[in-house]
């Protein structure tokens, strides 16, 4: 890798993975579009899906026993779906509107966290397979499904702590998945990208130890609010960066 970009991705794979290892999500929503500014799309979410599937292990193992696994049962079927649905939708080269409207949704998650404002009640099975199918379709597509993982524990009314140590956990398998499928098509085979992958894979591990350690000694009304705050700002990035390929 050039010097110019390792200057750029180091700060950017510390502050995603810092996140992750404060909140248990957030690493791809950072990553995403500040890696995006400097390699095309096609080239960012596959390294930011492997780079995932080591350090969300890791947080996942550090939480281990607050796991839900069966979110993932619910999610799973749906989620299989999505991510065909995801990869075929690549090839159609739908351009930089589908992350026009990913930057939408995410100031929408946002500002509802920032609002306080949940599902509400109890949500049926077949919604579960529903939420998957964007899951998947989400995760192959921009490699940031974190907050739909999220919105659903949310909508299920799992506690705080369950859906920091869950979401990542459940990333890891989503992230897996997808990365097979991509794999398959052929979207795994450029040495840039493992040669990217060995210079920025350290630092996300050191990120995350560095941000459970962080979690700890924040109050929890705090990390509410940063939390939203992230996902806001987030979607802007991602919305600009979607307007620059528009415009």
């Amino acid at each position: 890798m050039a010097p110019g970009e390792l200057a750029w991705s180091l700060p950017v794979v510390a502050l995603g993975y810092l996140v992750l290892g404060i909140t248990g999500f957030g690493s791809a929503l950072v990553m995403v579009p500040l890696l995006a500014w400097r390699w095309p799309l096609s080239e960012v979410v596959p390294l930011v899906l492997l780079t995932d599937v080591v350090a969300s292990a890791l947080m996942g193992r550090l939480n281990w026993r607050e796991v839900r696994w069966d979110v993932l049962r619910q999610l799973l079927p749906g989620m299989v779906l999505g991510a065909l649905a995801g990869l075929l939708l690549q090839r159609a080269s739908p351009g930089a509107w589908p992350l026009l409207a990913l930057g939408v949704y995410v100031v929408w998650v946002g500002r509802r966290a920032w609002l306080g404002v949940t599902g509400g009640g109890a949500a049926p099975f077949w919604m579960g397979h529903v939420h998957g199918l964007g899951v998947g379709l989400v995760q192959v597509m921009f490699g940031t499904a974190g907050p739909l993982v999220l919105a659903w524990m949310a909508r299920r009314q799992i506690p705080a702590p369950a859906m920091r140590a869950s979401t990542p956990a459940l990333m890891t398998v989503v992230a897996i998945g997808v990365l097979v499928l991509m794999a398959v098509d052929g979207r795994l085979g450029s040495p840039l990208l493992w040669q990217r992958l060995l210079w920025l894979l350290p630092m996300g591990v050191l990120a995350v130890l560095a941000g459970h350690a962080v979690a700890a000694r924040l109050p929890v009304a705090f990390l509410r609010r940063a939390i939203a705050g992230l996902l806001m700002l987030s979607g802007l990035m991602l919305l600009v960066n979607a307007g620059r390929q528009i415009l």
